[in-house]
């Protein structure tokens, strides 16, 4: 359903995009004819993401550049090497993310901070850093946040996540609101369960679990990674101009059949649940 050239002549920044679904939306976006940048902090990840992009991209080039989006400096750094180098983006896609599981009255402070400095500032930060060179050059442009399904509702053991997730909803709505008059639109996509390697280790104590876990998706299945990035790859083309401060689940009807993603988990003896969560997060 969609033109080879959909997003041709389009340079996307995806932050977050070495592995996982950024690395998917990435691939995608390349395939569509986009010019592709991600970022991230592991350079042999984006190394290896980036031969994945051209291939996608038949042989166009994909940039890297290494950042840590919870440094805006270091963010507002990279804005400008990018557009040296690669042009200005037309599309940012906020994917850069972290989580883990914990009881909550045994998170520490750093563990809080760590993933509300990634999701919420990492966010931010990139979001106003590109949008200020937009609104002066009188250029206009596409946000795209990936938030989670319980951005709306919460959900237990995913505190830090829960909080930063639906700080950026909040983000998205009010600049939609805001930046509109500057030709600049933002909306968000709520994945529900997708399988990466790296959300797989963290989130799901064993593969039993996982099998459990779909009983709560009405279809019965988890998403493939090809059905969030069409979505992602309509939202943020010229296909969508008029579509504006929304967030679209993506999660097969999961976040309408049960509220909290993880809450599940309260029918594991506490005990046991946290020996997993400590085993998981020493792994």
């Amino acid at each position: 359903m969609f033109e080879s050239d959909l997003l041709q002549n389009k340079i996307i920044l995806v932050t977050g995009g070495g592995s996982g679904l950024g690395l998917s939306m990435a691939k995608r976006f390349a395939d569509l004819g986009a010019t592709l940048v991600i970022c991230g902090r592991t350079p042999e990840r984006l190394t290896s993401g980036a031969a994945e992009i051209q291939q996608a991209g038949h042989g166009r080039e994909a940039f890297t550049f290494s950042c840590d989006v919870r440094d805006y400096q270091a963010v507002e750094r990279m804005m400008a090497a990018i557009i040296e180098k690669a042009g200005m983006p037309n599309i940012l896609v906020n994917n850069a993310a972290g989580n883990f599981l914990a009881a909550t009255e045994d998170l520490s402070p750093g563990g809080f901070d760590a993933v509300v400095k990634i999701v919420l500032y990492g966010t931010f930060n990139c979001t106003q850093a590109l949008a200020k060179h937009w609104i002066a050059q009188k250029i206009p442009g596409t946000v795209l946040n990936i938030v989670t399904t319980y951005a709306e509702n919460g959900s237990a053991f995913v505190v830090p996540s829960a909080c930063a997730k639906a700080g950026v909803l909040a983000m998205t709505r009010s600049l939609a609101v805001e930046w509109g008059v500057y030709g600049i639109r933002l909306n968000a996509i709520a994945p529900g369960p997708f399988p990466t390697e790296g959300a797989w280790k963290r989130l799901f104590p064993s593969a039993e679990f996982g099998e459990q876990y779909k009983k709560r998706v009405p279809l019965g299945r988890f998403g493939e990674h090809s059905e969030l990035t069409n979505l992602a790859a309509f939202l943020v083309s010229d296909g969508a101009p008029y579509v504006n401060g929304e967030c679209v689940a993506i999660d097969g009807g999961e976040s309408i059949a049960g509220a909290g993603q993880f809450s599940q988990l309260m029918q594991l003896e506490r005990g046991m649940l946290k020996k997993m969560m400590r085993q998981m997060r020493g792994s």
